[in-house]
């Protein structure tokens, strides 16, 4: 039986991380194991810049902060070495940054993952890391709403310089 304050201590990990799910947006959930300290520290900076929360998590304080969640289902894939990364605003960082990570790494395999509060399976995880990312899609909305604008003002010039050489 552990002592009261490492029980405390763990207590206070659960609570925490089941916190931290609760206001993610997605979440992946990886087997990092076989990568080395190079690697890892890269694929770390990328997801902070990128404002995705990763870090290494035991299997069972895991489990313990998703029991009785919507995301519950994922403790089946909690076995081996863990790691989540949770993204609070961007749907598709954390699923693509992981993704393209994988593809280059045999033993870094994707498990499970969450998209608003419901586990998604790995196939739907590949599908949101092939997603543009949000300014991307952003910037493709605009320029569409931006375009018969555009060539709405070049007809309206067209029409003031016609006139303009008729004098």
């Amino acid at each position: 039986m552990p002592n009261a304050s490492v029980l405390e201590k763990k207590q206070q990990q659960v609570a925490a991380l089941s916190e931290k799910i609760s206001a993610a947006v997605t979440g992946v959930i990886v087997d990092y194991k076989g990568i080395n300290v190079a690697d890892d520290t890269a694929l770390r900076k990328e997801l902070r810049e990128n404002g995705v929360d990763y870090f290494v998590v035991k299997n069972t304080i895991l489990g313990r902060a998703i029991e009785g969640t919507s995301v519950e289902d994922m403790k089946s894939v909690l076995e081996g070495t863990t790691a989540i990364a949770l993204s609070n605003e961007d749907y598709t960082a954390a699923a693509r940054i992981l993704s393209k990570f994988a593809e280059g790494h045999d033993n870094f395999k994707i498990k499970s993952g969450f998209l608003d509060g419901k586990v998604v399976d790995v196939a739907t995880i590949d599908s949101l890391a092939k997603l543009p990312s949000k300014e991307i899609l952003l910037a493709t909305v605009c320029n569409a709403f931006q375009a018969p604008i555009a060539a709405f003002a070049r007809a309206v010039q067209a029409i003031v310089d016609k006139d303009g050489s008729e004098e």
